[in-house]
């Protein structure tokens, strides 16, 4: 992509009322745009590396046997009066609207009793289930505190998925598959290392849940971490989970983090609510067994940015960057325009700086925007034949070949 054709711009500063890290540094890069408090857009750099996160999600829920749908926004009240989640006291998040005959609706915070209402139609056997099913959606929910950018929004993209069991056993299995796969994804973003399942509350959801939280000074949960990093407890659960897990809480050493995801196992206490149940082998009436797994793949994005940035802007990992290589000409666009044709080609994601600005603003602007590899063209390029290559997130430089500048990247 030309730089001279992004509608974005960077900026110098951030708007004065946003004080999170990750919104100030993704506005100012140009990445998002920001409505209101808890409210982004995301321009499309942005939604390049949204999907790139996407892209991951899907294909390790894919290879667990996942399949991809998409629900309703717009829930029935009916819906979850059954299990009493309608009820503010029970989920205090809930935006709520009416349609024009005063019929009240809401705008879906979560889907396990609509997956439930839904698969009722489809699944009557045994022999139907498993069944597991995933979704990106917008999600809408009001919440009371949004002063950290992306990682708390009232709207914001989420990956929910929900598998549906005949027996508490299958149930058991398939949730160990998808910690599995949620490792996997935290790896493959790059935070694999800093991120622990976590023992956790379940809120609105259920008693305890498992937590999948990433070690980040910006985080908004305090873990409670053993020496050999085995066990994680979130400290909202803490004398709790000491008691359930048989741990000593001398044991345990406090740091910050944030939760990038969230799964539960709710048993088949929903099913039996709903009077949702399917006919076993012998013919009798048993109830589902439901289980929800969900990642906040916008939340990802800002707990990146909060936890590889530096002083001079963001640093993103490879996996999930919108391009590869910025590519800055110095003067030289002549042949940085032919070096950047080239890296098209090979199928190298190149973002090519080919505005009149300064060298001192590209740089800037380059550091900003946090792409993992800088290539650099000057005029001293054309005198020695090399390309300076600069490691954003090390801030090493090495002179490459320009005639091996493409085979290095491929």
């Amino acid at each position: 992509m030309l730089q001279s054709q992004l509608f974005t711009k960077t900026r110098k500063t951030a708007p004065k009322d946003e004080v999170s890290k990750n919104a100030e540094l993704l506005i100012r890069a140009g990445f998002v745009y920001k409505v209101m408090a808890g409210v982004y857009a995301y321009t499309p750099l942005g939604l390049i590396i949204l999907e790139k996160i996407k892209k991951i999600v899907r294909e390790e829920m894919n290879a667990i046997g996942g399949q991809e749908l998409i629900m309703t926004s717009l829930q029935k009240r009916s819906t979850w009066e059954t299990t009493g989640r309608w009820d503010d006291e029970a989920v205090d998040v809930w935006f709520k609207t009416k349609l024009k005959d005063e019929t009240e609706i809401g705008l879906a915070w979560s889907h396990e009793e609509a997956i439930l209402e839904m698969m009722q139609q489809f699944a009557e056997s045994y022999k139907d289930f498993p069944i597991s099913v995933y979704q990106f959606q917008t999600k809408l929910r009001n919440e009371l505190r949004a002063k950290s950018g992306i990682m708390r929004g009232r709207e914001f993209v989420m990956k929910d998925m929900y598998s549906l069991h005949a027996t508490e056993e299958d149930c058991d299995s398939y949730y160990e598959k998808v910690i599995e796969a949620y490792k996997n994804c935290f790896e493959r973003f790059g935070m694999g290392s800093s991120t622990f399942v976590t023992f956790a509350s379940g809120g609105a959801f259920t008693k305890f849940s498992h937590e999948f939280q990433t070690i980040c000074d910006a985080g908004e949960d305090v873990l409670f971490v053993n020496k050999d990093q085995t066990v994680a407890v979130n400290e909202e659960v803490l004398d709790d989970a000491v008691s359930e897990l048989g741990i000593k809480k001398e044991d345990l050493e406090p740091v910050k983090s944030a939760e990038v995801g969230n799964i539960f196992k709710f048993g088949t206490e929903k099913s039996e609510q709903m009077n949702i149940f399917y006919t076993d082998q012998e013919g009798n009436k048993k109830p589902v067994y439901l289980a929800s797994y969900g990642i906040g793949i916008t939340r990802v994005m800002g707990v990146v940015v909060e936890k590889f940035a530096d002083d001079k802007g963001i640093v993103w990992p490879e996996s999930i960057a919108p391009f590869r290589i910025h590519l800055l000409s110095l003067g030289v666009n002549e042949k940085a325009e032919e070096l950047y044709n080239e890296m098209k080609a090979a199928g190298i994601e190149v973002l090519y700086d080919n505005r009149d600005k300064g060298a001192g603003e590209k740089f800037a602007d380059a550091d900003l925007m946090g792409m993992p590899y800088q290539v650099i063209i000057g005029k001293r390029s054309l005198e020695s034949g090399k390309a300076e290559v600069k490691n954003r997130a090390t801030g090493e430089t090495e002179e490459v070949m320009l005639s091996e500048l493409v085979s290095r990247f491929v």
